[in-house]
Protein backbone atom coordinates (compact mmCIF):
# COMPACT_ATOMS: atom_id res chain seq x y z
CA UNK A 1 0.00 0.00 0.00
CA UNK A 2 1.35 3.42 -0.87
CA UNK A 3 1.37 6.31 1.57
CA UNK A 4 0.53 9.96 1.04
CA UNK A 5 3.28 12.55 0.60
CA UNK A 6 2.79 15.74 2.61
CA UNK A 7 4.73 18.85 1.61
CA UNK A 8 5.19 22.00 3.70
CA UNK A 9 6.71 25.21 2.31
CA UNK A 10 9.06 27.54 4.16
CA UNK A 11 10.79 30.76 3.14
CA UNK A 12 14.16 32.27 3.98
CA UNK A 13 16.48 34.87 2.54
CA UNK A 14 20.20 34.23 2.36
CA UNK A 15 23.27 35.21 0.41
CA UNK A 16 26.18 33.23 -0.90
CA UNK A 17 29.23 33.54 -3.08
CA UNK A 18 30.72 30.94 -5.35
CA UNK A 19 34.46 30.68 -5.65
CA UNK A 20 37.45 28.43 -5.49
CA UNK A 21 40.19 29.69 -3.16
CA UNK A 22 42.84 27.86 -5.21
CA UNK A 23 42.00 29.90 -8.31
CA UNK A 24 42.84 33.45 -9.25
CA UNK A 25 40.12 36.11 -9.29
CA UNK A 26 40.29 35.98 -13.08
CA UNK A 27 39.62 32.24 -13.23
CA UNK A 28 36.85 32.50 -10.62
CA UNK A 29 35.14 35.18 -12.74
CA UNK A 30 35.63 33.04 -15.87
CA UNK A 31 33.95 30.04 -14.23
CA UNK A 32 31.38 31.65 -11.92
CA UNK A 33 30.77 34.99 -13.63
CA UNK A 34 28.78 37.44 -11.54
CA UNK A 35 28.06 34.66 -9.02
CA UNK A 36 31.66 35.06 -7.84
CA UNK A 37 30.32 38.22 -6.16
CA UNK A 38 28.18 37.90 -3.04
CA UNK A 39 24.51 37.81 -4.00
CA UNK A 40 21.27 36.73 -2.37
CA UNK A 41 18.08 34.81 -3.00
CA UNK A 42 14.59 34.59 -1.55
CA UNK A 43 14.53 30.82 -1.18
CA UNK A 44 11.49 28.60 -0.98
CA UNK A 45 12.11 25.35 0.88
CA UNK A 46 9.70 22.45 0.46
CA UNK A 47 9.95 19.62 2.97
CA UNK A 48 8.05 16.46 1.97
CA UNK A 49 7.28 13.59 4.32
CA UNK A 50 5.64 10.25 3.69
CA UNK A 51 4.38 7.45 5.91
CA UNK A 52 1.33 6.00 7.54
CA UNK A 53 -1.46 8.31 8.57
CA UNK A 54 -2.18 8.28 12.30
CA UNK A 55 -5.75 6.95 12.54
CA UNK A 56 -6.43 8.99 15.70
CA UNK A 57 -5.48 12.37 14.21
CA UNK A 58 -5.80 11.74 10.48
CA UNK A 59 -2.33 13.30 10.11
CA UNK A 60 0.90 11.98 8.74
CA UNK A 61 2.79 14.31 11.09
CA UNK A 62 2.18 17.12 13.55
CA UNK A 63 2.93 20.24 11.50
CA UNK A 64 3.60 22.37 14.58
CA UNK A 65 6.44 20.02 15.53
CA UNK A 66 7.74 20.00 11.96
CA UNK A 67 7.63 23.81 11.82
CA UNK A 68 9.62 24.04 15.06
CA UNK A 69 12.21 21.55 13.79
CA UNK A 70 12.66 23.30 10.42
CA UNK A 71 12.99 26.69 12.10
CA UNK A 72 15.51 25.44 14.66
CA UNK A 73 17.67 23.38 12.32
CA UNK A 74 17.37 25.14 8.95
CA UNK A 75 15.56 28.44 8.42
CA UNK A 76 16.67 29.94 11.72
CA UNK A 77 20.25 29.16 10.79
CA UNK A 78 20.19 30.22 7.13
CA UNK A 79 17.81 33.18 7.16
CA UNK A 80 19.65 36.47 6.58
CA UNK A 81 23.03 34.76 6.55
CA UNK A 82 25.86 34.41 4.09
CA UNK A 83 25.65 30.64 3.91
CA UNK A 84 29.29 29.68 3.35
CA UNK A 85 30.43 31.98 6.17
CA UNK A 86 27.72 31.07 8.69
CA UNK A 87 27.60 27.26 8.36
CA UNK A 88 30.89 25.40 8.97
CA UNK A 89 29.62 22.43 6.91
CA UNK A 90 30.22 24.54 3.77
CA UNK A 91 33.95 24.91 4.38
CA UNK A 92 35.55 23.69 1.14
CA UNK A 93 32.10 23.25 -0.48
CA UNK A 94 30.23 25.54 -2.83
CA UNK A 95 27.05 27.02 -1.32
CA UNK A 96 25.03 25.82 -4.31
CA UNK A 97 21.46 24.60 -4.13
CA UNK A 98 22.81 21.12 -4.86
CA UNK A 99 24.91 21.24 -1.69
CA UNK A 100 22.37 23.14 0.42
CA UNK A 101 19.71 20.44 -0.02
CA UNK A 102 22.17 17.80 1.22
CA UNK A 103 22.93 19.91 4.30
CA UNK A 104 19.20 20.45 4.94
CA UNK A 105 18.54 16.71 4.68
CA UNK A 106 21.31 16.00 7.21
CA UNK A 107 19.78 18.53 9.62
CA UNK A 108 16.23 17.20 9.39
CA UNK A 109 16.26 13.48 8.64
CA UNK A 110 17.64 12.23 11.99
CA UNK A 111 15.15 14.45 13.85
CA UNK A 112 11.90 13.52 12.07
CA UNK A 113 9.75 11.79 14.68
CA UNK A 114 6.63 11.08 12.64
CA UNK A 115 6.73 9.87 9.07
CA UNK A 116 9.83 9.68 6.96
CA UNK A 117 11.63 12.45 5.11
CA UNK A 118 10.82 11.88 1.44
CA UNK A 119 12.14 14.88 -0.47
CA UNK A 120 13.72 18.29 -0.05
CA UNK A 121 13.07 20.87 -2.77
CA UNK A 122 14.92 24.17 -2.71
CA UNK A 123 13.67 26.86 -5.09
CA UNK A 124 16.43 29.39 -5.73
CA UNK A 125 14.89 31.46 -8.52
CA UNK A 126 11.69 31.36 -10.57
CA UNK A 127 13.44 29.01 -13.01
CA UNK A 128 15.85 27.00 -10.83
CA UNK A 129 15.07 24.45 -8.15
CA UNK A 130 16.87 21.40 -6.78
CA UNK A 131 15.24 18.20 -5.51
CA UNK A 132 16.97 15.75 -3.16
CA UNK A 133 15.61 12.38 -2.08
CA UNK A 134 18.36 11.52 0.37
CA UNK A 135 21.63 9.62 0.16
CA UNK A 136 21.66 6.70 -2.24
CA UNK A 137 18.94 8.09 -4.49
Amino acid sequence: MSHPVLTKKYHFCASHKYGNSYWSDEKNYQVFGKDYDTHGHNYVLEVSLTGKVNPDTGWLTDLQKLNKLVKEKVTGVLDHSQIELKVPWFKDKQPSSEEIVVWIWEQLEPNIAEGKLYKIRLVETHSIYTDYYGPGQ
